[in-house]
């Protein structure tokens, strides 16, 4: 088994008591031993909300908590899949013929957009049926990338049970085109951070080509996360899709007004890039091009010179072909200021200066400004909940994720931290009971943990 893990995939033994518990947990359900375990860490994304589908870096670092997939393959091609937790009903299906239903965004088939995206990927005619239970920590819905990291892992494990090998870049670079099968339009920080990442160190997140630098973060200070405790599914909802296509209209139009051939413009980098500017230059032209107001179908066709038609059935997707007006100035406007926050972040790091921290704290309270008021991607338990972390000591404190509900993720100096997790629990999680329910797993501080791994039996 070994020589089919991908290479510089880590690699370790199975010992830990969770997953011995698992283990367990799979002989009971299919009366037989799993061969092999998967993992892969849900994310935090410091900074950088929104702009990897535009083609610019982010700054995430992997958590410590985790989707684990035990799996056996079998020679009959079904697939069988069941979840530790209750609330997630078994499925089962055949290998050979996977359909992914977008309407319904239900846990088994982001496993299934993984599986697909190996079988596809190396044209696999009989792929190996198999036997899965998943196990996760990671909160479903709250911006820490639960589903993709079942994408991510389900893809390991179907690569493993295939006798195949991908190395880690394109694995990741796979992953997010597999996710895509459910509906969603995401640009990759997920899948990249889940299998570059390394312990102990937020990485730089780069596209076109894919690559990861690490980025030391200070000493001194802690990166908490708070759940809001509204959910958000990202394939269940329009926000998210209607938001890549604003950038991407965007981009076109950019590209048009200044003469570029904006057929081949399809992200706001790739104007960035032609036109040789920098991203404040980028924020001015905006200002120059745009106005604020939102943007008709046939506004944006009459600049582009086609018919709203046209622009309908050449430019949009499918589950963005309805929407009437797209606000354009406003999303350019916080990619091209976000892009430059998280150069900036990286340049902190690097530099260390004295007042690092209040730097790097300013720039995470501008990115959730940025994201509540231009991106519009917040909500009112979000924006609650970051002033309260503010407030109980937080340096900086911004929405992580698609936003719309999920988490904020918080910088606090680490002689705060006992203060500042005790008043952010009175302040937001005790004046409801939904909320008390859930603080348990929804207030934790987290290092920047491993990547993908592979356990293989003692």
């Amino acid at each position: 088994m070994a020589a089919d893990v991908p290479p510089t995939l880590s690699i370790q033994l199975m010992e830990e008591p969770r997953l011995l518990k698992l283990k367990k947990m799979f002989i009971s359900k299919f009366q037989s031993a799993p061969k092999f375990y998967a993992r892969a860490p849900g994310r935090v994304n410091l900074i950088g909300e929104h702009i990897d589908y535009c083609g610019y870096a982010v700054l995430p670092m992997a958590i410590e908590q985790d989707i684990l997939i035990a799996a056996e393959p079998v020679s009959t091609p079904v697939i069988h899949l069941a979840n530790a937790n209750p609330l997630y009903l078994d499925f089962s299906t055949n290998a050979n013929n996977i359909e992914i239903n977008q309407t319904k965004p239900l846990w088994h088939n982001y496993f299934l957009c993984g599986f697909k995206g190996i079988e596809d990927h190396f044209s696999l005619d009989s792929p190996n049926g198999m036997n899965c239970l998943v196990e996760g920590t990671i909160p479903a819905s709250s911006g820490l990338s639960s589903s993709s990291a079942l994408v991510c892992c389900a893809g390991l494990v179907t690569l493993l049970a295939n006798g195949k090998s991908l190395p880690k870049v394109e694995l990741a670079e796979l992953c997010t085109k597999s996710e895509r099968y459910i509906g969603t339009e995401g640009g990759g920080m997920d899948q990249s951070i889940c299998f570059l990442a390394e312990k102990g160190t937020a990485k730089l997140i780069e596209f076109s080509p894919l690559r990861a630098t690490d980025v030391r973060l200070p000493t001194g200070v802690a990166f908490v996360i708070a759940n809001s405790c509204v959910e958000m599914n990202k394939a269940a909802t329009s926000h998210f899709n209607i938001r890549v296509m604003e950038c991407r209209l965007a981009a076109k139009l950019l590209a048009k007004s200044r003469g570029l051939d904006w057929k081949t413009m399809a992200k706001l980098q790739d104007v960035q890039v032609a036109l040789k500017l920098r991203l404040e230059e980028m924020l001015a032209v905006v200002e120059e091009v745009f106005h604020p107001e939102p943007y008709s179908i046939e506004e944006i066709g009459e600049h582009l010179g086609i018919s709203p038609k046209e622009l309908r059935t050449q430019l949009l997707s499918q589950n963005t072909k309805d929407v009437a007006v797209f606000k354009l100035s406003q999303r350019a406007k916080h990619v091209y200021g976000e892009a430059a926050r998280v150069l900036e972040f990286k340049k902190i790091c690097d530099e260390a200066p004295a007042d690092a921290v209040q730097l790097l704290g300013d720039l995470m309270n501008c990115s959730h400004s940025s994201c509540r008021d231009l991106y519009e991607c917040s909500c009112p338990e979000l924006n609650q909940l970051v002033d309260i972390c503010r407030q109980s000591g937080a340096v900086g404190s911004r929405l992580t994720g698609a936003g719309w509900g999920g988490c904020a993720v918080s910088m606090v100096p680490t002689d705060k931290l006992e203060g500042f997790l005790a008043s952010v629990k009175e302040a937001y999680y005790k004046n409801r009971d939904q909320r008390l329910a859930l603080e348990g797993n929804s207030l934790f501080a987290t290092n920047p943990g491993g990547g993908a791994m592979v356990f293989l039996e003692a």
